[in-house]
């Protein structure tokens, strides 16, 4: 599991930073790359990377400003033409279908493969064996909203030495016990597989944010996660600015992660007001003095998140 940053700047695009969109890759856990908004641009910044949109399985937009949305008629349109066949789901606000079957109708443009939309509100806006994706509203002025994908418990290691005293040999029978089944021996025994299991994995808690005001909705998205994403449009010497425009300083959202005790912060939308080494020298500066393990996203940053 890691994520992916296509795009880390605010309201326009800059030489050095797309707009937003972030891709959090879950090829060991399902094969499958998720999307976290689908700024202009976003197909393009893929080329750059190994990422193939025919695995991009879900797309989870914050909100509808254009920077975080005008990129996805184009890279649904490509994603036919890139081998994309399995069924694509997009999750957003109201508005956001009719946004992109519009862009699509209207450019006659025909896909190879299925598509959904699911209208998101606050709660549970995806659930399966895997992962739950919860959303909670922010504060942008339009409707916007945060994303907390929390990963279910992982099964415990095999124990392979309970198993070799027991002179089980290696085979498809491991993988049974594995998952936990009962299996039966050769003599007649049963054996049952949670037997064989090490202390079950915590699952993993990844948190991305839209735009948003300083909020205790966000504390709440990022409780204990082992990674938190948070607009840091402004510096906090531009606190003011924040507060009309309805975004969030450095300082502000170090208070989150310091707040939720979350363990790692990445700050991105970044103003293309800071553009010099040493303003955005001070900007991951502000941050870390509230939460030291603040940093400053770049295009194209991974951040790997390993298993506990």
């Amino acid at each position: 599991m890691n994520v992916l940053f296509l795009g880390t700047g605010a309201g326009i695009p800059a030489k050095a930073r797309n707009v937003t969109s972030i891709a959090l890759q879950l090829l060991e856990e399902r094969k499958a790359i998720w999307l976290f908004d689908c700024g202009e641009a976003t197909q393009h910044q893929i080329l750059h990377t190994p990422i193939k949109p025919r695995k991009i399985e879900k797309i989870f937009i914050t909100h509808l400003h254009g920077d975080h949305i005008y990129g996805l008629p184009g890279l649904i349109s490509s994603r036919s033409f890139q081998g994309g066949e399995d069924l694509l789901t997009i999750y957003g606000p109201k508005g956001l279908e009719e946004f992109v079957r519009t862009s699509l109708s209207v450019s006659q443009s025909h896909l190879t493969y299925p598509i959904e939309f699911v209208e998101i509100g606050e709660g549970t806006v995806f659930e399966d064996h895997q992962f739950q994706v919860i959303a909670k509203k922010l504060d942008h002025g339009i409707e916007s909203y945060g994303y907390r994908v929390i990963e279910k418990d992982l099964p415990g290691a095999l124990l392979v030495h309970k198993l070799e005293k027991l002179a089980i040999k290696p085979g498809p029978i491991y993988q049974k016990i594995k998952d936990g089944q009962q299996v039966e021996l050769e003599d007649g025994k049963i054996l049952d597989g949670k037997d064989f299991l090490g202390p079950s994995q915590k699952g993993r808690i990844i948190t991305i944010l839209g735009d948003t005001r300083y909020i205790a909705a966000s504390v709440e998205l990022a409780l204990d996660a082992d990674l938190l994403i948070h607009e840091a449009t402004f510096s906090e010497t531009d606190e003011q600015l924040a507060h009309d425009y309805y975004h969030s300083t450095t300082k502000q959202a170090a208070m989150v992660a310091k707040q939720s005790n979350a363990k790692k912060l990445i700050l991105t939308h970044i103003s293309s007001r800071y553009q010099s080494e040493v303003d955005l020298a001070k900007l991951e500066k502000e941050a870390q003095a509230v939460f030291p393990l603040s940093y400053l996203a770049a295009d194209f940053m991974k951040i790997e998140i390993p298993k506990k």
